[in-house]
């Protein structure tokens, strides 16, 4: 791509994804219970490093909220940081051992409909966890993913209490920042070169920044408190950068908990990995697949190094992956530009990030959940099926009830449900003439087919004749052949003829 493309659609997009990452990589630290940097460095990481090497060229790495409560436990009980970021660290070789030995292929097994019930049940959450933080509710951290809230409550709770503990200026300004997001995508708008120039998310923030200003000179009553701003860490001459990194406890390393602490963290990171890249496909404009082996080995160097800095473990992330596409994103310049700029703006301007209110961000993660779970997403799931239909829905459920992983396990265990409904059905074929039946295997037929089997043969009246054909199988299970020959054994007293081709009973 050359530059002109790259200022036109990478590095607006890049500037988005900045906006959104750097309150989520905080949250998820504070969530986690490590320090407040190590998600900035997992952040800047996650973007270079998996950016360079992967070849995915949309999805946008950094720290996940799927992997707080992991993380949290892990500190606990390894007892220190540093325990921690060993296990990380080793959770990164793992990976790259995932990466060649061609484990990625997990990822061509999601479901379609589970898939884009996935990106509809995360577009739901951004909504329902992004809505108290527009209203000036800031109890829980950005990024908050789970149903069950660390202040006891749920997320519908959550969203409610929020309705009574408002901050009347964070509601002005979060409704200010959507209804600029609405207009800056109307088509209309865009033909003029000025809202061409300028990524609509820019200009939410400096009008958020700018009316706060407005409102603490004019009308202090209005204007938003220290809690209700992006709070990022300061650097001082006492305390350089260098004082902000973590390195890993190397001594710990005959501690048998860092390995399964490392195992379960290459593990859910790899899947969160997987998932969010097959979602980040089906956004993809042009339809380009990523190389998931690939995928998996960048993740294992970008958790490495991240480990070895101080900083929290990667995956691939929906949130800013998603808003990444939405944002126009070509190439994977964006994302390694998106952590470009989170470097710097921490290093050179962290007190303009200390202004930006957290409602207009909250504003723009809102536009970026409606347009994944747009009704018509819904409509259009709806009108292809009950079979698609509802894995489709049951994953959006019950990832919101629960948690990405969980959810997405459920959606999977209805779709083959119904994946094995549709092929049991296909595999055999029963026809008819007056009395004359004839009952045709399609394809290789295992133990599934049996009761499929047996209630085809009670469809089969006395006086009858039947030929059970398997010419096209090359797989016929014994449960299947037992079935058959306890079907013949019965005919008897109903005059049923059996006749058999290309089927061979044991004696």
């Amino acid at each position: 791509m050359n530059m002109k493309d790259f200022f036109k659609y990478d590095f607006p997009a890049s500037a988005v994804v900045f906006l959104v990452a750097l309150p989520l990589c905080m949250g998820v630290a504070l969530a986690s219970g490590a320090p407040i940097f190590s998600g900035l460095i997992a952040g800047v990481v996650g973007g270079i490093v998996v950016g360079s090497l992967s070849g995915s060229p949309l999805s946008v790495s950094g720290p996940a909220a799927g992997l707080t409560v992991i993380v949290y436990l892990a500190i606990s009980k390894l007892g220190s940081y540093e325990a921690f970021l060993l296990s990380v660290f080793i959770a990164g070789i793992l990976q790259l051992v995932f990466g060649f030995a061609r484990a990625g292929l997990i990822g061509n097994f999601f479901p379609n409909s589970v898939v884009k019930g996935l990106l509809a049940a995360i577009g739901l959450i951004l909504i329902l966890k992004q809505i108290p933080h527009a209203v000036g509710y800031d109890i829980n951290f950005e990024g908050d993913e789970s149903f069950i809230q660390k202040d006891g409550r749920n997320t519908f709770s959550g969203a409610l209490d929020a309705l009574d503990a408002f901050a009347p200026g964070a509601i002005i300004i979060g409704l200010f920042s959507l209804l600029i997001l609405f207009l800056w995508e109307r088509p209309s708008l865009k033909k003029h070169r000025f809202f061409g120039l300028f990524p609509g998310s820019i200009v939410v923030v400096a009008f958020a920044i700018l009316l706060n200003w407005l409102f603490s000179v004019y009308i202090p009553a209005l204007a938003l408190e220290e809690k209700h701003l992006v709070s990022v860490p300061l650097f001082s001459e006492s305390r350089g950068l260098s004082s902000f990194f973590t390195h890993p406890d190397f001594t710990m390393w005959n501690n048998p908990k860092i390995y399964i602490t490392a195992l379960t963290i290459a593990i859910v990171a790899s899947l969160e990995t997987l998932l969010s890249i097959e979602a980040c496909d089906k956004l993809d404009p042009y339809r380009r697949i990523t190389p998931l082996n690939r995928e998996l080995k960048a993740q294992g160097v970008a958790n490495s190094i991240s480990g070895l800095l101080g900083g929290l473990p990667v995956t691939s992330v929906i949130v800013r992956s998603s808003a990444n596409v939405n944002s126009g994103a070509r190439t994977k310049a964006s994302a390694i530009t998106h952590s470009i700029i989170l470097f710097f703006a921490i290093l050179v301007i962290p007190q303009v990030l200390r202004m930006i209110p957290l409602a207009c961000l909250a504003g723009l993660l809102i536009s970026v959940g409606y347009k994944l779970a747009k009704p018509e997403l819904f409509q259009e799931m709806y009108q292809k099926g009950i079979s698609q239909f509802l894995p489709f829905l049951t994953t959006v459920v019950m990832v919101v009830l629960t948690d990405l992983l969980q959810g997405v396990f459920w959606g999977i265990i209805v779709a083959v449900f119904f994946i094995l409904k549709t092929n049991f059905h296909q595999s055999i074929i029963l026809v008819s003439n007056g009395n004359s039946y004839l009952l045709k295997f399609t394809k290789d037929v295992s133990f599934l087919t049996k009761s499929t089997l047996r209630n085809t043969f009670l469809k089969i009246p006395p006086n009858s004749k039947m030929m059970i054909d398997g010419s096209n199988s090359h797989f016929i299970d014994q449960d299947i052949m037992e079935t058959i020959s306890d079907f013949i054994k019965s005919c008897n007293a109903n005059n049923i003829d059996v006749e058999l081709k290309n089927i061979s009973l044991p004696n």
